[in-house]
């Protein structure tokens, strides 16, 4: 069964097209795999290999573009007609420099007469490289190519009843999986220990609705490793007395994702680590209260950076950005940031990961939200104690 009605996905097409028209573009090639879960439903660890959905706003429904052995994943996961999903047989994998994807590709677009149109591309995507665009671009010697990184990302800002629903899902699923995580980290605990507990939990889901892979392996980084962002766990390491521990985690369900993350301290903790967490939870309120309807990403973040720049604090780089439907490598949507300088303006059921980490000398604290924006304010979608935790 299709995550979402049929209607909804041609809702969202409908919206592509009009992107589209507006851009000037007439075909768009989309390759990032959440941006081709969005159009079609298509869902499989297939990323890894070249493939595709062909929107183009003379043609109806769009087409997927698989390998063969990945056919009945895409005849299983999408909602057009057999006929809009095509597979290319592996000899196009073989030898890359000789034969490659984008040819197979270029041909279909001859077939439908698309040949020479203005074609869209994903160039600043993490499944589309320098290499692929060479020989789209030669098999297409009359087309014009044109950048359109995100033009599909941008419209799956505003999200469905349907899509809050599923981030709701998946933020029951890690807050259940973060009490766990925290009851278990005690000194002399490996640290691979809870990690594994935590993937068991992310996995199991709420009892009722079983989790998936989220897009990112937990960062959870013990000890000075805190200073850095985005460490893992060691696997020889065990816990002790005077660490400090953070764990960013997501639940994920049906691909969507609800990130949080909290500090943990292991015995008393210093005077620093203490005062560090009650600037970044005063932070993130003040952040979290300025959050409404037709502000700028750019005011929400001054929100955070005014309050801690009264304890002499400065965090350098962004502190939350949109969030959703994702395949690893991250679960960005890759749009607006709570950053200078950004002028989107928030609308209603947008919804954003706000990470106010600090990552300073030797050590780290970072306590976040997933929320959503609603018509007068917004509303956290995750749902746990914002504090230092003490074990």
């Amino acid at each position: 069964m299709l995550p979402f009605e049929k209607a909804e996905y041609q809702e969202r097409v409908r919206k592509v097209k009009a992107s589209m028209e507006k851009q000037g573009i007439e075909v768009l090639l989309i390759t990032d795999p959440a941006n081709m879960n969005y159009v079609s439903g298509y869902d499989a660890m297939s990323y890894y290999v070249p493939q595709g959905i062909v929107v183009a706003t003379s043609l109806e429904e769009p087409v997927c573009i698989v390998r063969l052995q990945d056919l009945y994943c895409a005849t299983e996961t999408t909602w057009m007609a057999e006929e809009n999903v095509t597979a290319y047989p592996d000899k196009y994998l073989w030898e890359p420099k000789v034969l490659h994807v984008m040819d197979f590709i270029g041909d279909l677009l001859k077939e439908k007469g698309l040949q020479d149109k203005t074609i869209g591309v994903e160039f600043d995507a993490y499944y589309f490289n320098a290499h692929w665009y060479k020989k789209l671009e030669k098999s297409l010697p009359d087309a014009v190519f044109k950048d359109a990184t995100a033009l599909v990302n941008w419209i799956r800002g505003p999200k469905s009843v349907r899509e809050l629903e599923y981030m709701q899902i998946a933020a029951r699923i890690v807050e259940k999986t973060m009490y766990n995580a925290i009851e278990r980290i005690e000194a002399g605990v490996r640290e691979c220990h809870v990690a594994a507990e935590i993937y068991s939990d992310l996995v199991k889901g709420t009892g009722v609705y079983g989790g998936e892979y989220p897009s990112l392996a937990p960062i959870m980084p013990a000890g000075e490793r805190t200073a850095g962002a985005h460490f893992s766990w060691t696997t020889e390491g065990k816990y002790q007395k005077g660490q400090l521990i953070y764990m960013e985690l997501s639940g994920c369900y049906k691909r969507y994702h609800a990130p949080l993350t909290r500090t943990i301290f292991i015995g008393e903790p210093p005077e620093r680590v203490k005062e560090t967490a009650k600037v970044v939870v005063e932070g993130l309120n003040a952040a979290l209260s300025a959050v409404k309807p037709g502000i700028t990403c750019e005011e929400v973040e001054r929100a955070w950076q005014t309050t801690i720049n009264k304890y002499g604090l400065e965090k350098e780089s962004r502190m939350g950005y949109t969030v959703g439907l994702s395949y690893p490598p991250v679960w960005t949507e890759n749009t607006a940031y709570f950053k200078p300088g950004e002028m989107t303006l928030l609308k209603p059921d947008m919804t954003f990961h706000m990470m106010p980490g600090m990552w300073l000398d030797g050590y780290g604290v970072a306590i976040t939200e997933t929320l959503r924006v609603t018509e007068k304010g917004c509303e956290t979608i995750t749902r746990f104690p914002r504090k230092l935790f003490v074990k």
